[in-house]
């Protein structure tokens, strides 16, 4: 299980995410969706350590984060939004780097290795470098890397951008297995099909702040069951986003209209 307990992360004068609370439970797909700028990968690189928050907790299997960083990093398999990492390694010394990272045994490496390259249709592409590689290749090799493992959290950010709709479609059938064995899976998503074909439960993001916390379908009972575009526009969208800063301003001048 993770836990999110009023997390809020300031830079500078900006507040990336203010007061951030959920859980995600094992056996779960959970989303993160937003504009960007919305915090999602903030939350994301603080929960696999690359950031520190400025205040709350994270809590993982009940460990705090802050007291076990090293044990938790064991547990998590990473994916960035940007594939632009390791560029001169070829993708065979990137995943034996991830292997021994992870001290995956060799019989294990070997068999997973081969799994996924044949899985994602890498073949032939071991001893090239990453450098040389379209996007859609460079997070294959990413992926590969991330799960060799077998990490009991994955944490992927926007993990489909790229992919060809073959390696997509294996992608989510393989975060499905994963959280189905009783594991998590927390992706970011622009893509709102993607959030509602494959999540348990999602956070909206706006700003940084959480709009929305729960299930899809509690959302949509909510909604006249619209679907997750129109329900998540209408929350977070242009308009909203012009109501949500208009009444922002409002609250610095002190014009309230006493009539609301």
């Amino acid at each position: 299980m993770i836990e999110f307990n009023n997390v809020t992360k300031v830079y500078g004068t900006t507040k990336a995410l203010k007061d951030v609370s959920f859980t995600i439970k094992n056996g779960q797909i959970f989303g993160l969706i937003g504009h960007n700028g919305a915090g999602k990968s903030t939350t994301i690189k603080i929960l696999v350590s690359i950031l520190n928050q400025t205040e709350g907790t994270v809590r993982i299997n009940d460990k705090l984060l802050d007291e076990h960083r090293n044990e938790m990093k064991q547990k998590i398999g990473y994916v960035a939004d940007t594939p632009n990492i390791f560029l001169r390694l070829k993708a065979i010394e990137y995943w034996e780097l991830m292997g021994t990272a992870y001290d995956v045994p060799r019989d294990q490496y070997q068999s997973r290795l081969t799994y996924y390259i044949d899985l994602f249709d890498m073949s032939g592409e071991s001893e090239e470098t990453i450098e040389t590689f379209s996007h859609g290749m460079r997070q294959k090799t990413f992926l590969i890397g991330a799960l060799l493992a077998n990490p009991d959290i994955w944490v992927l950010d926007e993990p489909m951008t790229g992919l060809d709709p073959q390696a997509a479609f294996d992608l989510k059938q393989l975060m499905r297995q994963h959280a189905d064995a009783g594991n998590i899976v927390l992706f970011s998503t622009h893509n709102l099909e993607n959030a509602e074909e494959l999540c348990d439960e999602i956070v909206i993001l706006r700003k940084g702040e959480v709009l929305y916390n729960g299930t899809i379908q509690e959302l949509q009972a909510r909604n006249e069951n619209e679907s997750l575009e129109t329900i998540y526009l209408k929350i977070a969208g242009r308009d909203a986003q012009n109501q949500y800063e208009n009444a922002q301003n409002d609250a610095e001048t002190g014009d309230v209209d006493d009539t609301l």
